[in-house]
């Protein structure tokens, strides 16, 4: 069993992270979904975006320092789309995680990374928020620290193709990516 927090996208905490922790939570594993927007949730990308302006990216890794402040040093850390940005700051402070799980985007990867620290990385492709050759940066950049990172990709999906309140959801490729987490987080 790990323990896994889940940073949620730029829409704020919705029912495609609670849903998420659900699942995961059947599977096993104890997971906590800090609520970074605290009660905000946005209806667009745009006004999400508006949302993570108004609060301030430090106010956002401020909260989600304390959200994890009490949690096993060994805890997942984990994020969609804009929490994987959250999970990027945190992974320096945090260099005995189990493992890293980016969903919709690629982070940087701190310099004090373990080697043989699993990650796992879930991409629509092509994917405008993740371009293709920051992707590709990222892959060198995980095999030269000595990771063990796998990254997934899903053609023809869009963006938050996990999410199936948006337009973006694929249900074939979303249950492909659940499954492959949960094996993920099984290993660990």
């Amino acid at each position: 069993m790990a323990t896994v927090v889940l940073f949620h996208s730029v829409y704020g905490l919705r029912s495609l992270e609670r849903e998420s922790a659900e699942r995961l939570r059947a599977a096993g594993h104890e997971v906590f979904t800090p609520d970074l927007y605290e009660g905000k949730v946005a209806r667009s990308i745009d006004e999400g975006f508006e949302l993570k302006e108004a609060i301030g990216w430090p106010t956002l890794c401020e909260r989600a320092e304390k959200a994890t402040a009490a949690l096993p040093a060994s805890a997942v850390l984990g994020g969609f789309s804009m929490g994987v940005g959250i999970t990027a700051h945190l992974w320096p402070m945090r260099p005995l995680t189990a493992g890293v799980l980016l969903l919709h985007a690629v982070g940087g990867i701190p310099v004090n990374v373990r080697s043989r620290l699993p990650a796992q990385v879930h991409l629509a492709d092509p994917d405008r928020f993740a371009p293709a050759d920051e992707v590709a940066a990222w892959q060198v950049a995980a095999a030269r620290s000595g990771m063990s990172a796998e990254i997934f990709k899903y053609p023809g999906v869009g963006h938050l193709y996990t999410d199936p309140t948006l337009p973006d959801y694929d249900a074939e490729s979303a249950e492909r990516t659940w499954s492959r987490v949960i094996g993920f987080l099984g290993a660990l």
